[in-house]
């Protein structure tokens, strides 16, 4: 028996490894995905770490598997770019490795944060404390030899309403504040902003379509440029999605190939991202700075390599950046150089025609008289009555 499973365990290995091989070796993130047809292509990031990431993502091979939890990140040396790069907080919107959820900087966030500290902790440790004391009082008070002759009893009326009625006092204690949350999380305000996610193996793509429908891509960052930037490892970011605060921002989630998992636990946020499927969320927050997540569904051999970077910035800054990116602010003037479909006669009659001008007539331009016609009837204004052809044919007579 011994010997099967060690000869099943080499042949699970050996058809396992191609496998895994080539899996590894699948090609990498591209350098801008393909957008739909009606997707602006964005701007080369005029960061040398983003540029270099865009051309060249990094392979897991780059990234250091080491445990480097105690080498503190080096300063952020950002070279120039036309938009500030905000530098993360490491006591904010990243694993610290305290106890409990991160701090919470979104309004649905800090209720359910509040639920789970001052409702379900205590409520679950002092039923935890309540049956282990319960425990040891019956180890103790009813062993054998402190009770000889055990006890015969079968029906106790106070006893059986008790253990009724207290779990169903406990449940409607944790329903009433459970379904206010439910409530609010799934009764979203008005969206300020809305913004498409599409999960990739293995990197996301962000869209915009409220500002021009430019779309950035955004792979993981190498171990030595995350460093260079004060960023942590495996959740540094060549593009980061960029939002103001304040906005109520709507999450539109989907995937290309397989199931992602698009989530923020600093939001409170986090939805399947399903292929064929949109999905939706949304999350605000008035405190600006940079808030780490990564793809929390397994979706292939770099699942782990697939983070995601949201920095929250002001509404200018947020508004140089779009422009940055070839975007515009809603009800910004539209470019008119910009786009040459503008005035397609496929896509839009009405402004080719318009460019186009007045039509000329046969003979000349469209500001040209026409002469008038002539042998007019000067009774009716139509044209008189041609005998040509009225003779009669005498061939053959």
């Amino acid at each position: 028996m011994k010997t099967s499973l060690k000869l099943f365990a080499v042949a699970a290995a050996f058809g396992m490894a191609p496998a895994s091989a080539f899996a590894q070796a699948a090609a990498p993130a591209p350098a801008a995905a393909p957008a739909a047809a009606a997707t602006t292509p964005a701007q080369q990031p005029t960061d040398a770490i983003s540029a270099n990431s865009q051309a060249a993502p990094a392979q897991p091979a780059e990234i250091s598997l080491a445990n480097t939890g105690s080498e503190e990140p080096s300063n952020a040396s950002v070279l120039s770019s036309s938009v500030t790069r905000t530098l993360p907080n490491a006591t904010v919107g990243q694993p610290t490795g305290a106890l409990g959820f991160q701090p919470q900087v979104t309004p649905i966030g800090e209720e359910a944060s509040s639920f789970h500290n001052n409702i379900l902790l205590p409520l679950i440790t002092a039923i935890s404390v309540f049956v282990l004391a319960l425990l040891i009082y019956v180890m103790v008070r009813f062993r054998r030899s402190a009770n000889p002759v055990p006890s015969r009893t079968t029906h106790n009326t106070v006893l059986e309403i008790a253990w009724t009625l207290v779990p169903v006092l406990i449940l409607v204690a944790i329903a009433v504040p459970s379904i206010r949350l439910l409530a609010h999380q799934y009764s979203p305000p008005k969206a300020d902003l809305t913004i498409k996610a599409t999960g990739n193996q293995w990197y996301w793509t962000y869209t915009y379509p409220d500002n021009g429908d430019f779309e950035i891509v955004s792979n993981v960052l190498k171990d030595e440029d995350a460093k260079k930037r004060g960023e942590p490892r495996l959740l540094a970011v060549d593009e980061r999605m960029v939002v103001p605060v304040g906005a109520t921002v709507k999450m539109i989630v989907t995937s290309a190939d397989v199931i992602h998992s698009w989530g923020v636990p600093a939001f409170w946020a986090k939805i399947d991202a399903v292929p064929g499927r949109l999905n939706e969320t949304w999350f605000k927050t008035d405190r600006p700075g940079v808030y780490y997540g990564q793809c929390f569904e397994l979706c292939g051999a770099r699942h782990a390599y697939m983070p995601i970077a949201v920095e929250v910035v002001s509404r200018a800054q947020f508004a140089a950046w779009v422009a940055s990116k070839g975007g515009t602010m809603p009800g910004a003037p539209q470019s008119t150089s910009g786009d040459e479909t503008a005035t397609s006669p496929v896509t839009n009659p009405a402004a080719a025609a318009a460019a186009a001008g007045p039509v000329p007539t046969a003979g000349g331009s469209a500001t040209e008289t026409s002469p008038e016609p002539t042998g007019l009837n000067p009774a009716t204004g139509t044209p008189a009555v041609s005998t040509q052809g009225a003779t009669e044919s005498r061939r053959g007579n």
